[in-house]
């Protein structure tokens, strides 16, 4: 569509200024606010699109190369079969419906407490209420006894605040760093590879985003160097802000150990920058004797010294042992904030009135257990899906170390695995040739050959020159299997297929 300001004034007794006005305040993706059209996540990008077309495909009973799409694209436990742990799903059903606490319908009594102390600290008795805006008193309160009890050093209620998952925890606190200043954009450091709601939150905001690489072949750790360097490298782009780190990692699935949480918090201390500790998988830890460890707990343990030192730290009911992705719920921990700034993250999780309450009663199961008649059940129930997340972390480590060409590092925490991949140099130049990264065209021939859906490893970036894929070690023990064996079939045919090829026809 061709305009012009004559064009349009033809008809219209109206000023330029207006003319302009008027066709460029129509909403089109011409006028479209650019950093909406900057962002990408890519746990639901093209490729898991597509493997939603050949779902449909063979729902309709098309013929294709596989009988099912397995799908090990994102980190949704429920969606891949796990089941929801009984005490959560019985406190959620009491607080919604609290007649049926009158019907005695089997309902453990712990469930009914847990429902009724909460119901206490809403308006009404109900959840269907607004919340206050940082969350249901009493929730709260169960978030600080968990963190004093995890780390050993008082949490304070009045340092925290539910959101909408981990995640709308995360946007607001990043919200606090932004500027109007367009010489002088804020920066984030993230590491690489990551997670891609970082990168959409950073275009989003119209924000820098500070690449810092984890180190591959040290287990996806942490190197002062390579944070030095990023920083440096940074400065004359933006003023670098704050500094995120997800612990254990998502892609990569490291835990890292105290002495390397202790080197980032030194050097977050000296730049002078927030620290955005993201541990939502701390109950997902694979290694035998492993621990997570926080960064509050390190924090503190650094002494007086390091009083002055924000740090934002969150926590999701999506991850762990419960999976409840779709309630959205999570907490965020505000450490050393001066009373002010916090104030100011009141005023603006007031403006969205308060988080899901169903997501709020959750993150109070996640962090209380029960002591009564339901805890045998819950114990065994989250032992369980614990256990069985860890033989599949274990299987799916040495599976994919055993196909030629892939190499993955040991799974030490979170739900998933980011296997560097060998490819020929035929697929990498075909790919380019195409327009795409050879990691797509990799995933993209996986799917469509086998009906496996995974992420490219350029989704969540990675050192340049080398090349991964995304799998969670979600999907039933069976499915896996199945998975695995079918990988191994496709990449050595893969490389088979394009080692010889010249996609200039040179």
């Amino acid at each position: 569509f061709e305009w012009s300001m004559e064009a349009y004034k033809k008809d219209s007794d109206v000023s330029d200024r207006e003319a302009m006005a008027r066709r460029l305040g129509m909403l089109s993706l011409a006028n479209l606010n650019p950093c909406v059209k900057e962002m990408q996540y890519a746990v639901r990008g093209p490729i898991v699109i597509k493997a939603a077309e050949l779902e449909g495909e063979l729902k309709k009973g098309a013929k294709l190369p596989f009988e099912q799409v397995i799908k090990a694209n994102i980190g949704d436990a429920h969606a891949m079969g796990q089941k929801p742990i009984s005490f959560v799903r019985e406190v959620i059903a009491l607080a919604t419906c609290p007649s049926l606490m009158e019907t005695g319908t089997g309902f453990s009594n712990d469930a009914v407490l847990r429902a009724k102390e909460i119901l206490g600290s809403t308006g009404g008795g109900s959840v269907g209420a607004y919340t206050n805006s940082v969350g249901i008193a009493s929730v709260l309160n169960h978030v600080a006894e968990y963190i004093t009890k995890r780390d050993g050093y008082p949490a304070n209620p009045a340092d925290i605040f539910l959101g909408t998952g981990a995640s709308g925890c995360i946007k607001n606190i990043m919200k606090l760093c932004l500027t109007m200043d367009a010489d002088n954009k804020p920066g984030f450091m993230i590491p690489v590879p990551q997670y891609p709601l970082y990168s959409a939150c950073t275009a989003e905001f119209n924000a820098h985003l500070i690449s810092y690489f984890m180190n591959e072949s040290n287990n996806w750790t942490l190197d002062r160097a390579e944070l030095e360097r990023a920083y440096e490298d940074s400065l004359e782009h933006c003023i670098p802000k704050a500094i995120c780190i997800i612990n254990p990692g998502n892609p990569t699935g490291q835990n890292l150990p105290p002495e390397n949480i202790a080197e980032i918090i030194r050097f977050a201390h000296e730049k002078q920058l927030l620290i955005m500790a993201d541990e939502v998988y701390q109950d997902n830890i694979w290694t035998e004797g492993g621990q997570f460890t926080s960064f509050k707990k390190v924090l503190r343990s650094l002494g007086p010294e390091f009083d002055d030192q924000p740090l934002a730290s969150f926590h999701s009911v999506s991850k762990g042992f419960m999976g409840e992705c779709g309630l959205r719920g999570g907490y965020c921990e505000m450490t050393n904030f001066p009373q002010d700034v916090k104030d100011m993250l009141l005023k603006l999780i007031s403006a969205s009135l308060c988080s899901s309450t169903s997501g709020q009663v959750a993150v109070s199961c996640m962090v209380k257990p029960p002591t009564g008649d339901a805890r045998e059940r819950y114990d065994r129930e989250t032992k369980a899906v614990l256990a069985s997340l860890k033989e599949r972390s274990v299987m799916v480590h040495e599976k994919l170390n055993a196909i030629p060409g892939i190499k993955c590092n040991p799974l030490q925490g979170a739900m998933y695995a980011f296997p560097a991949i060998d490819l020929p140099t035929g697929a990498i130049e075909t790919a380019k040739a195409q327009g795409m990264e050879p990691d797509f065209l990799y995933c993209s021939e996986l799917l469509e050959a086998t009906g496996i859906c995974v992420v490219p490893g350029s989704g969540f970036w990675q050192t340049p020159g080398t090349y991964h894929f995304r799998m969670t070690i979600l999907p039933p023990k069976d499915q896996l299997e199945v998975f695995l064996d079918k990988l191994s079939q496709f990449h050595g045919q893969f490389c088979e297929k394009y080692s010889d090829v010249s996609p200039l026809g040179s």
